[in-house]
């Protein structure tokens, strides 16, 4: 084969990859997972703060891509501009010291993320506001399940969730403790723990909290669509940390009602939190 025909295969070649590559990425827009940004709800609205939060997440991904596209092809420019060219001698001249410029890469840094601060801070702050719940849920990390206290309209029950340890064997998901949350009522979630840092996290819902021993987090939603989801421990716990696992149930507020019915009286407080003076003295052996 000659070198005329190897350059003409080579061609061929590359323009077949490159129509590929582009029909691939047109396909790729048509996606569920681009129509929803690669997050992890189906629905936009799963609670009333998933819009905005993904409006958020994926408004300030196409002004970083933006930003970055700009950046690339001011750079590129500049090498193709001033690169060296034949019978060029000794340095390009140089720009060093030049006011103007030096503002302006100075100050559009600044704007950028100003306003990246702006909008984000606008949606914390409305994520954060807190609202009046006639549901308030505290719930209990510990190492390594979860308790539930609910309290609704003046009763008060509890669930104690004891680990089922996943183990590969089949129906393991169904012995995890589950959280049920009424359609469409407010929710306020006290988030403490029992012993070590944890973080409450229920991907669905795009909101995730640390849990501080001595110290209540606050979470304010309203969940928006009926179904089944997962929570998960986000913060490294311990052995089992990655089997800190729990379901949760979004059901109508009739069914909540017949749930909580089946619950046992009472709240599981801080008095069954790790006490730290109890552990050390057990340490030290002190009080023998």
């Amino acid at each position: 084969m000659s070198s005329q025909d190897r350059t003409g295969s080579r061609r061929m070649v590359a323009k077949v990859t490159a129509i590929a590559a582009a029909g691939t990425l047109l396909l790729t827009g048509c996606s569920e997972e681009v129509q929803r940004g690669w997050l992890p709800n189906v629905v936009k609205d799963t609670t009333n703060h998933t819009g905005a939060i993904q409006e958020l997440w994926v408004n300030s991904w196409i002004a970083s891509l933006i930003i970055g596209l700009l950046t690339w092809g001011l750079l590129l420019w500049c090498i193709i501009a001033y690169r060296r060219r034949k019978g060029d001698e000794g340095y390009p001249r140089q720009l060093s010291y030049n006011m103007p410029m030096e503002i302006f890469y100075t100050a559009v840094p600044i704007i950028i993320v100003v306003t990246f601060f702006s909008f984000s801070n606008t949606t914390q702050h409305a994520i954060d506001e807190p609202v009046d719940s006639p549901l308030v849920i505290d719930v209990r990390a510990k190492q390594w399940a979860w308790d539930f206290n609910y309290q609704y309209e003046g009763e008060e029950k509890y669930f104690a969730g004891v680990q089922a340890h996943l183990d590969g064997e089949a129906g393991a998901e169904d012995r995890l403790p589950t959280l049920y949350l009424p359609v469409n009522v407010p929710v306020t979630f006290e988030l403490n723990s029992r012993d070590v840092i944890h973080s409450f996290w229920i991907p669905a819902f795009l909101q995730k909290l640390d849990m501080i021993p001595g110290k209540t987090n606050h979470i304010y939603l309203t969940p928006q669509v009926e179904g089944e989801f997962q929570g998960k421990c986000a913060e490294l716990c311990g052995e089992y940390h990655s089997e800190m696992l729990f379901n949760v149930k979004v059901v109508s507020e009739q069914e909540f009602n017949d749930y909580l019915a089946t619950l046992p009286d009472g709240q599981l407080g801080e008095e069954y939190d790790r006490q730290p003076n109890v552990v050390n003295s057990a340490v030290h052996g002190e009080g023998e």
